[in-house]
Order: C-alpha cells, then sequence, then structure tokens
C-alpha cells in the first residue's frame, strides 16, 4: 500500500468518498452503451466520483452523465509511444486518485492490470463471453479483486477457465426497465412484423431462417420481416433474399442508435443463430414485450423454453417455420409469452440491484485490497 493510504488511519479511510475509474472498449460503447449509462447515473445519484476512459475514436454521447469526466486514451495514435501514452494515463488518474479500476471488457484487461499496479489499487474484469480467446488473458492475483460475469452459466464457466480465481467470479445480471404495455402483436392489423439481426459473416442458420420465411410467405401469411444489418455480409444477404423471391417481405435496415426503438418496433423478435456473447438486444426484445423465437445454445440463460422465448433448432429449416407459423396462428399465446418475458427481465434483471451490487463489489474491492 502507499505511504498516504498507511497514513491516513482507518477512520479516515472509512469516512474518504469511494472514487471509480471504468475502462470502456469499443466493444462495450457500441454493445452495452444503456447499461453503462445506467450505472454512470447511479454512481453518479449515489455521490460516487467516476471517470471513463475510451477510445478516442468512440461516440460516448449517448453515455455522458453530468461530473463524469471522460480520458481518450491512447492520446497518441503514432508507432512507439504506448509505454509515453501508458505514462500520461496513469499521471491522470493519479490526479484523479481512483480507489478501485473496474475494466468493462476483456479486450482492455492487459491494460487494467498495467494501471492497477502502478495506481496500486485493486481492479474488477467484466468478461460477457466464454470464448476460448479468454484463456490467454494475463489477470493479476494480486490485485484482480473480482470477474463480473452477466449471466450464472457464464460465471460458471470462467471459474472453470480460471480455477484459481473461482471464489472471486460474482455474477451480476444486466439491468434495463420493462415498460407497461407488451409490443407483441398489439396492433389489429394481420400484417406481423418480425426483427432479427444479420449474422456477422454468411450462415446456413440464417439461410434456414429465410427459407422458411419464403415457405410462409407462399401459405399467404402476412408479415415484414427486418433486417438490422451489419454491412459485413449485406451484399451475399441482399442476393440469397433475391434468390428466394423475398424481396416483398424482407427489408434491410443499418443498425441505428439507439436501438431500442428497432425491436420495440417488432411483434416477434428471432435469434436465428446461437450467441457467443450475452446478448443485449435479446433482452431488450424481452423487455419492451416482443416475443422472442430463438435457438438454444452459447449465453442464453433467459431464453427459458415456453416461458421467456419459443425455441427451434437452427439447423432444421421446419422447426423454424413451424416456430413462426404457430406465433402467427396463436397470437394470444404468442403475447402471454411476450408478457412472461417482461415479468421474468422485470424481477431478474432490475437497474437499481445491478448498481447496488456493483457498487457493493467496488467497496469489497477496496476493503479486500486494504487486507492483503
Amino acid at each position: 500500500m502507499n505511504d498516504t493510504q498507511n497514513n491516513a488511519g482507518p477512520e479516515a479511510e472509512k469516512q474518504a468518498p469511494l472514487r471509480v475509474t471504468l475502462l470502456a472498449s469499443k466493444h462495450t460503447l457500441s454493445e452495452y452503451y444503456i447499461p453503462l449509462q445506467r450505472l454512470l447515473v447511479g454512481l453518479t445519484d449515489r455521490s460516487i466520483c467516476s471517470n471513463i476512459v475510451c477510445p478516442p475514436e468512440t461516440n460516448i454521447d449517448l453515455i455522458t452523465s453530468p461530473g463524469v469526466e471522460i480520458i481518450r486514451y491512447p492520446f497518441y495514435r503514432l508507432p512507439l509511444l504506448g509505454r509515453y501514452n501508458k505514462k500520461l494515463l496513469t499521471e491522470e488518474l493519479r490526479n484523479f486518485n481512483p480507489a478501485v479500476l473496474h475494466c468493462l471488457s476483456e479486450d482492455e484487461a492487459a491494460l487494467a492490470r498495467i494501471l492497477s499496479k502502478q495506481l496500486n489499487i485493486p481492479y474488477l474484469l467484466t468478461i460477457d463471453s466464454p470464448h476460448k480467446r479468454f484463456a490467454q488473458i494475463s489477470l493479476s492475483s494480486k490485485r484482480l479483486a473480482q470477474i463480473i460475469a452477466p449471466t450464472e452459466s457464464l460465471a460458471a464457466d470462467i471459474a472453470k477457465m480460471y480455477p484459481r480465481f473461482s471464489g472471486r467470479v460474482k455474477h451480476i445480471n444486466i439491468g434495463t426497465f420493462v415498460p407497461q404495455s407488451t409490443q407483441c402483436f398489439s396492433k389489429n392489423t394481420q400484417l406481423a412484423s418480425i426483427i432479427t439481426l444479420c449474422p456477422p459473416k454468411e450462415d446456413s442458420k440464417f439461410s434456414n431462417l429465410l427459407s422458411a420465411a419464403r415457405h410462409l410467405a407462399i401459405e399467404g401469411y402476412e408479415f415484414i420481416l427486418t433486417i438490422i444489418s451489419n454491412n459485413k455480409a449485406e451484399k451475399q444477404l441482399r442476393a440469397l433474399i433475391s434468390a428466394l423471391g423475398l424481396t416483398q417481405n424482407v427489408i434491410i435496415i443499418p443498425r441505428i442508435e439507439p436501438w431500442r426503438q428497432l425491436v420495440a418496433a417488432g411483434d416477434i423478435f428471432v435469434q436465428a443463430w446461437p450467441s457467443s456473447s450475452f446478448n443485449l438486444i435479446l433482452l431488450k426484445a424481452m423487455s419492451v414485450g416482443t416475443v422472442v423465437a430463438a435457438c438454444k445454445g452459447g449465453v442464453d440463460d433467459f431464453i427459458i423454453e415456453g416461458k421467456t422465448a419459443v425455441v427451434f433448432n437452427p439447423d432444421d429449416e421446419l422447426s423454424i417455420y413451424n416456430c413462426l407459423r404457430e406465433l402467427f396462428n396463436s397470437r394470444d399465446k404468442a403475447r402471454k409469452i411476450a408478457r412472461q418475458a417482461q415479468q421474468y427481465v422485470k424481477q431478474n434483471h432490475s437497474v437499481s440491484k445491478m448498481i447496488d451490487e456493483t457498487l457493493q463489489l467496488y467497496n469489497e474491492a477496496v476493503q479486500w485490497y486494504r487486507n492483503t
């Protein structure tokens, strides 16, 4: 511990206000900006001083909160200046004097370890996927206080990957708000609206979804399938849509922010392939009352067949077809599942609970580090 902390005395330590630095990657700001915004607001409401370190090119206008300092890092994108950038960042953070560092994704884990050592403070690491590359992350047994996972199954997977840190893995549900209304088939129209995401690359499972949609269209079901594009596989996707004769039923739109408005516009949200990481858009679809049709596999704790979603086999075109046809034909049942999902999200994904549990881990990390 540093001399200031050692000489402050237990009473001064107890009364010192908590100060938190968050490290955010481009991925975090793109995929999780809504819960991050709520976390920052929650910390401010609880009189917790915080700042956030993020890449220079990212837009964080949507998450800024009064009193939260923003540090763009690296300061200079020039060769051979990596060490100098880290030195400047360390000096900036010393001026802020954080008591704990929270790395919001594995992308910045190496930087978090370096900064925690330079600043002599504990750090926390959030991991949102069980991908094998996590085995390559270098973790500090002396300063890494907690690893945070957004689902129970992911927490269990991480504990197996890092047996030395199994006792430090904590599960905190990502919080979201649930409106009073239910979106699913709320309008008196026969035209159903289906929302789905474009896969990151060409995927046979997604082709099965489009083939199932083609059979529904042939049988006379009226629907619009909206695909939120990531621009990487769009060319091949448009060719497939044209080949299947679905140009009148399928539209492709770019991903826009806030994407909550996109999922709130649909009656049905389809997850066509297993998600390798926590799917915040799927959680949001459930929260607004869009009925979810999804496949199992990956990070899918809140996909509960018959309760929060209807489930299909992504490798079986007929399974997808039957699943969607049942939702079209049994709209009352679809709305019931959508309402059940909303209730599940309301009970298990409270924003205030997410903030309280995160703040508790910050305080525990500080205390743990003082006692080591």
